[in-house]
Formats: C-alpha cells, sequence, structure tokens
C-alpha cells in the first residue's frame, strides 16, 4: 500500500478496520468487519457512509454563465446551458466515434460549473477540458477537499439533524449546508439507487465530519464491496466495466441523459464529439444494447462470461459486463450487452460458465427500484 494514494480518511478506514486494496491508484476501504454482505443491506435498510475522495472534483470559471455552459456542451452531450442554479445532473465525455471516455457529475453553483469525474479518468478528464475548452475558461483541479457518500433511507434524517436545509434538498440538487460546524458543498445524489448525499468538505475537516456523520442514528462505514453490488442492483454503469472508449451512449441505455435541445432538431443540435454517431443511434437504433440479465439457479454470472442464443450452437450475441449475487434480490443478478434484437424483455438466453451454457433471462433494469427523492 507505500505506493498507492491515500485519501484523507485514510487513517480512519483504519482504526474502524477496514480491509484495504488498491483501486484507481488509491489505498481504498473495500469491506469493514461487517462484510460486504450485510453492509449492502444495512445501506438499504438505514444508511452507508461511502468514502469516494478518491473521484476528481474540478471548478469551471469563465466571463459568463453562457460562456461556461456553452464551452462545456463541446465536450457532453448534454443541456448545460438549461442548467438551473443549485441543480445537478449526469454528463458524458464522448470522443469523435460517439465513445464515452468517461461519465460524471456536474453542478451550477453560480456562474460557475462543479465537475466530478472518475478518479481513473481524472487526469485525462482534466487534460482534455484544458485542451479543448476555449480560452476564456479556467479549469480549476480541486485538490484540498475530500468527498464523502451518505446513501440510504436514513441519511435524510442523519444531514437534517445537523443542517435541517438538507430535508428540503431534492434529488439533484445542490446546496452549500453547514454539518456541525462544517461548511460543506452538498448535493442530494448518488449511486446505490438510495436517497442519498454527496458530500464535498475541505480534506481537513473531513476525518471529524465523518466521524460526526458516523455518529448518527444508522449511519455505518460501507466498502466499495458493497458500493459495486448496490450500484449493479440499481442497474447503474461501472465506467470501464459496463461503459468505455467504445461504447455508444445509445446502446448503453443512457439515451435518457441527452436532452432534446442537443438532439436532432434541438436548438442546439449536435456540436459534440461524435454527434454523427450518437445522433444517429438515437434515430436508427444501435446494434446492441445494455440489459439486465437474470441467472437461472445461483451460479452468478460475473463479467466476461458469453452470451448465446442457444442452449448448443447458436451465435454469440454478446457478454456480461457486471455480475455477481445481489443481496437484497437474494440471488444473482448481472447485466451486459446483446444483439438488438436479443434485447426485449423475457428473452431467453444463454451464458458460457466454464464451458457449460446455463439459461439466463433478459430483465428489465433496474432489479431494485430507485428510491430517490423527487
Amino acid at each position: 500500500m507505500s505506493d498507492l494514494l491515500k485519501t484523507p480518511l485514510f487513517a480512519l478506514h483504519e482504526e474502524l478496520g477496514a480491509k484495504m486494496v488498491p483501486f484507481a491508484g488509491y489505498a481504498m476501504p473495500v469491506q469493514y468487519p461487517m462484510g460486504v454482505l450485510k453492509e449492502h443491506l444495512h445501506t438499504r435498510s438505514h444508511a452507508g457512509l461511502f468514502d469516494v475522495s478518491h473521484m476528481g472534483q474540478v471548478i469551471l470559471s469563465g466571463p459568463s454563465w453562457d460562456a461556461v455552459a456553452l464551452g462545456f456542451e463541446s465536450l457532453v452531450p448534454m443541456d448545460v446551458l438549461g442548467l438551473q442554479d443549485g441543480r445537478q445532473r449526469y454528463g458524458l465525455f464522448t470522443n469523435d466515434a460517439g465513445g464515452i471516455e468517461d461519465d460524471l457529475m456536474f453542478a451550477r453553483r453560480g456562474d460557475a460549473l462543479f465537475v466530478v469525474v472518475n478518479a481513473a479518468c481524472k487526469k485525462t478528464d482534466i487534460a482534455r477540458m484544458q485542451a479543448k475548452l476555449p480560452k476564456e475558461l479556467t479549469v480549476t483541479e480541486i485538490t484540498d477537499r475530500a468527498l464523502i457518500a451518505v446513501q440510504g433511507p436514513a441519511a435524510e434524517n442523519a444531514l437534517a439533524a445537523l443542517d435541517v436545509r438538507a430535508a428540503e434538498m431534492r434529488f439533484m440538487d445542490v446546496a452549500d449546508l453547514v454539518l456541525d460546524g462544517h461548511p460543506v458543498w452538498a448535493s442530494r445524489s448518488g449511486y446505490t439507487g438510495e436517497d442519498g448525499y454527496e458530500i464535498s468538505v475541505p480534506a481537513d475537516e473531513a476525518e471529524a465530519l465523518a466521524r460526526i456523520l458516523l455518529a448518527q442514528d444508522g449511519v455505518a462505514p460501507i466498502g466499495l464491496g458493497a458500493r459495486d453490488s448496490l450500484r449493479l442492483e440499481a442497474g447503474l454503469c461501472l465506467y470501464g466495466n459496463d461503459i468505455d472508449a467504445t461504447t455508444n451512449p445509445v446502446a448503453a441505455g443512457l439515451n435518457w441523459a441527452i436532452q432534446k435541445v442537443r438532439r436532432s432538431g434541438g436548438e442546439r443540435e449536435g456540436g459534440f464529439p461524435g454527434a454523427a454517431a450518437v445522433l444517429e443511434a438515437l434515430s436508427e437504433g444501435p446494434g446492441q444494447r445494455r440489459v439486465g440479465l437474470k441467472p437461472e439457479g445461483r451460479a452468478p454470472m460475473r463479467a466476461g462470461v458469453t452470451i448465446h442464443d442457444a442452449a448448443e450452437g447458436g451465435a454469440l450475441i454478446g457478454a456480461v459486463t457486471s455480475g455477481g449475487f445481489g443481496p437484497t434480490v437474494g440471488g444473482p443478478v448481472a447485466m451486459g450487452y446483446v444483439a438488438a434484437r436479443h434485447a426485449e424483455q423475457g428473452t431467453q438466453l444463454y451464458g458460457d460458465l466454464r464451458g457449460k451454457r446455463m439459461p439466463v433471462e433478459v430483465v428489465r433494469l433496474p432489479f431494485v427500484p430507485a428510491k430517490f427523492k423527487r
């Protein structure tokens, strides 16, 4: 672990008995003594605290909101200009072929844009913004803040006990809160399918705030293992597994994130990298689609399992990109890509498990309904 980067909560993780593993160049907690299964279920029933300080935090600023928003729209197929102050959206950096270079969150803070990008991609993302955005915009990486997520049905009460304004926030709202004396930037969002918050806090105050949050009723520390099973049950993509630079957003089922104004016939149609390929997929449909997959029996189908259209012979029509045991579902769950003609719900397909083809059904995502506060 000595050559890995450490988040501001590293010492707290060790104190709490976390098993630390390498992740995106950082030493991160994969689980605590509670164990992955119980951590998963605790988050669904109470609330979990996650250290996501390895993510990249960036501020984009410029002479006006219009300049910042239109500049950022040159890199993403989202409606940035129409974003209201105090609101956040999910976004994608695309490449010239229409593939996804990273997925991200962006929030309007006055005339500036606060962008959170994936840890493994942050150096490339920041370099991309610095090279391709108009020179009148300033790209500032924030290196003196930590990022903490509190997820689950008890999250609202935990934060509202420290600042009552947290309870007034809706899904994808962003606000400045003061949590027991600690000023933070909070968003009502997360990546578990549960209600919750992501909290950007000065790094030197992160451990103190984490301890305060963990002292709230129902809040427990949760590691990367449960974070992965939670997001899988929620049908949420993991960059590098379910989406990457070769994935068209429409094939990934992320067309909901592309607002009307950026689509064909919209006020600001195209204008982002790979627009022709993305708009064509929106119009004509993709050749493959990301789908939920429910294996028959108890054996999980993990990433890399090939999907076929027949128990014997037939055609190779896709592959699993994420899979494992779903603690809330009580059985194996997976998702992956199959040829569009096989993507209808209820279709029976077959996954190759160590040379033996096992039945798997195409099902609706998510496996566990989202509980966001609308």
